[in-house]
């Protein structure tokens, strides 16, 4: 595997011709380097650009400008190089309803250019690969959710991709589907050696699975790194606390833990509740830091009744970020309905 990126963008922008002629911006600087290999989770709300993004990075949609290069061929200038290294899996299934599943993949491997051996070839391994034996023969309308998106993946990995991106693959699944779907896909990361750019609003999945985590936001990453330093940095661990003896002495303790803990926000929030008082507060390190606390309390003649220790998550995160949950419950795709404006043109 090369040390080159896999994807390599600089200020990609995306706009749409909205009614009335009013553009709207649904990329607004999207600039990444992605190395070979590793697993990318690229997170944010509903339009905040990511699908957008992952279609110019297809070929599917043309840059309004900006420029970036995948599997090393540049996506305006050679968008037919590009196609022939990637598979994409889209948020809608890719299969025709009221085709045989092995049919679409033996017309796919056609399409991608592969001789009729290899293309038989491949299916056959993909079917057993992806547990498919069983509905091969079958139309896809027929098939569950979690077979027709083991069927997509099994479509975007017919040319034998050097890179997969997977648009919120597991949306609609249940827990168990989703678990048993990305069992096979880290399986077939792990036998081609692929590189994975992921969509998902479950947030659980990029914090297990991703090694590189960019959060989205009004077509800008915001942030970028693993999902244990964003949290750790961002968000922090929270205590809260039930203690009795005062709450401006107790108050004192617990800030000067935070502070000491390096946490970005240690003031504490401090709610009296009759003779007791609830304080709640950030801090980095939480394991380390609660047991210690305690101990300070006591010793200062503050009772701890209760204390809980929550570790952030990446919606944490984002809250701290921007004020807003990435959890959304609206439309799953984050393209604008407009008219695309090309690089170049005129308004």
């Amino acid at each position: 595997m090369g040390t080159e990126p896999i994807i390599s963008a600089r200020g990609l922008r995306k706009v749409f011709r909205g009614q009335g002629g009013k553009d709207v911006v649904a990329v607004e600087d999207i600039s990444m380097d992605v190395k070979p290999g590793s697993l990318t989770a690229f997170l944010g709300p509903n339009g905040a650009g990511k699908s957008t993004s992952l279609r110019m990075l297809t070929t599917l949609l043309e840059p309004t400008s900006g420029t970036a290069t995948v599997c090393g061929y540049d996506i305006a200038r050679d968008p037919a190089s590009v196609r022939a290294r990637i598979g994409y899996i889209g948020q809608k299934n890719g299969a025709g309803q009221y085709q045989r599943l092995r049919d679409e993949l033996l017309s796919q491997g056609a399409m991608y250019g592969l001789g009729r051996v290899e293309s038989r070839r491949r299916t056959e391994e993909l079917i057993e690969a992806l547990d498919l034996a069983e509905v091969a023969n079958r139309k896809t309308i027929t098939l569950s959710g979690g077979q027709r998106r083991r069927a997509d993946i099994a479509l975007g990995l017919i040319p034998h991709p050097r890179l997969l991106f997977l648009d919120e693959p597991t949306t609609g699944l249940d827990p168990q589907s989703r678990a048993n779907l990305w069992d096979h896909i880290l399986r077939m990361r792990q036998r081609h050696e692929m590189t994975l750019f992921l969509t998902t609003h479950y947030l659980d999945e990029a914090d297990q699975f991703a090694e590189r985590v960019m959060v989205v936001d009004s077509g800008k990453i915001i942030a970028d790194d693993s999902a244990p330093r964003l949290k750790a940095t961002l968000a922090g661990d929270r205590i809260t606390l039930t203690v009795t003896g005062g709450a401006e002495p107790a108050a004192t303790i617990v800030r000067r833990a935070a502070e000491d803990s390096g946490a970005a926000h240690p003031e504490p929030e401090v709610t009296a509740d009759g003779e007791n008082s609830r304080i709640v507060v950030a801090v980095n390190h939480g394991e380390e830091v609660l047991p210690r606390l305690i101990r300070e309390l006591d010793a200062a003649g503050s009772t701890v009744l209760t204390a809980d220790l929550d570790q952030p998550t990446l919606d944490d995160v984002f809250l701290t970020l921007t004020g807003r949950s990435l959890r959304e419950e609206n439309q799953s795709t984050d393209e604008p309905t407009a008219e695309p404006i090309s690089a170049g043109a005129t308004r």
